[in-house]
């Protein structure tokens, strides 16, 4: 049966995971050098009507469609055919099938966005556009119907991804690591240093990112009820702890903390508490938070020993920290927190942890493997990098001929 205030909560997470993109391009956007700073931004902003026309006639019947064979949704209701007001009591019994289908469209156009942050600075526009799309088609639809969908064989096996550890974050970063190797690095890179433009920008992202993250976690719960509630609340303590970590760490580490720093080990700690939050208790949450921040911190360095060009640390934060969160629900995972969720290894267990296990190692490769195959053939057939001169003009002017500052 319908619930007002169900609805309303869904509603208002799903505005709140929507301004998470611009918040996205934000952070994103402040951290490249101004000649790029709009391209940066615009391939975040596009994705918003790419990603929603494709939701719409195809990518959400593929992802919660009638299931085939524990695979794929079919398309029954391609062009939100069937999709009204009345309630889908297999996802949201007490809100709008509507108003689930949309709040789940939030998701799918944030995750090929987060991609982009790996190889910004290089990439061209128009590739750039065919590779998201296929990639939305062919990689996270899919992979949603598998670990979201009624009957995907993800589902029924009993893998937990309450908000998007697997379906978000481990695939944009496995998406990530392919497209880091298939594109190559930036022509300065290691030959200088390349420094960030306009970190207050950067850190206005991130408090955007953070708010919306609030719908994004809570708003999975699909109603206004305990379970959300803890969810939100694990969301700000996993973001803080990873902040307060990573902060402390580079302290030690480099002798002085940075705002980056802050920016990065809070982004660590919400991607990390993403697909645990509605099934973990709260001193859990700031654990999770802590080791996201540490686990991550290391990843980044260890991206810098092998000159590895993941632009925006993309595979570090979102990659790793889908990772690491993923395993780190089959360990706390609490019935007592969340009765429709598991038990992890904490709580006696240990079967979901190799459950969640199994969830990564699959849906890490076939994202890269897809991946792979879907950015070769991009290049083979437009070429997916700037010339070395646009590269030099920048994306600003080379692809959308407009700069963001004046002179």
């Amino acid at each position: 049966m319908l619930q007002s205030g169900d609805t309303a909560f869904v509603l208002i997470s799903a505005a709140l995971v929507l301004l998470m993109i611009p918040g996205l391009a934000l952070f994103y956007g402040g951290m490249v050098r101004k000649k790029n700073v709009l391209g940066t931004i615009m391939q975040s902003f596009i994705l918003i009507s790419l990603v929603t026309f494709e939701w719409v006639y195809l990518g959400y019947s593929l992802s919660f469609g009638p299931d085939i064979k524990g695979l794929i949704g079919s398309l029954r209701w391609a062009g939100f055919s069937g999709v009204g007001a009345a309630p889908n009591p297999d996802y949201a019994a007490t809100v709008p099938h509507l108003a689930f289908a949309m709040f789940q469209c939030m998701f799918a156009a944030i995750t090929p966005a987060l991609i982009t942050g790996a190889v910004a600075e290089r990439l061209r526009f128009g590739p750039f556009l065919v590779f998201s799309l296929a990639w939305t088609i062919l990689v996270y639809n899919p992979v949603c119907h598998w670990v979201w969908g009624n009957g995907g064989w993800l589902k029924e096996m009993g893998v937990l991804d309450f908000a998007g550890g697997i379906v978000v974050h481990l695939t944009c970063g496995a998406a990530a690591l392919a497209a880091v190797l298939a594109t190559g690095p930036r022509k300065d890179h290691g030959r200088h240093q390349i420094v960030p433009h306009n970190l207050p920008m950067t850190l206005l992202g991130t408090g955007l990112l953070w708010f919306g993250w609030f719908g994004f976690n809570a708003g999975s719960a699909l109603a206004a009820d305990g379970v959300a509630v803890g969810a939100f609340a694990a969301t700000h303590l996993g973001g803080m702890a990873g902040m307060a970590t990573w902060c402390v760490i580079e302290w030690w580490h480099r002798g002085k903390p940075t705002t980056l720093g802050a920016a990065s080990g809070a982004v660590a700690g919400l991607a990390t508490i993403t697909p645990g939050a509605g099934f973990v208790s709260p001193g859990w949450a700031v654990a999770i938070g802590m080791l996201a921040g540490a686990v991550c911190y290391g990843a980044v360095l260890v991206k810098a020993r092998l000159r590895f060009d993941d632009s925006l640390d993309v595979v570090g934060i979102h990659g790793v920290g889908g990772v690491l969160g993923t395993l780190l629900v089959g360990v706390a995972a609490s019935k007592l927190v969340n009765p429709a969720g598991a038990d992890g290894l904490a709580c006696g267990n240990p079967g979901q942890l190799g459950v969640q296990a199994l969830a990564v190692v699959v849906v890490g490769v076939f994202a890269f493997a897809v991946s792979w195959l879907l950015l070769v053939a991009v290049r083979a057939a437009m070429g997916l990098r700037l010339a070395p001169q646009a590269e030099t003009i920048g994306l600003d002017l080379s692809e959308h001929t407009e700069a963001a500052y004046g002179e």
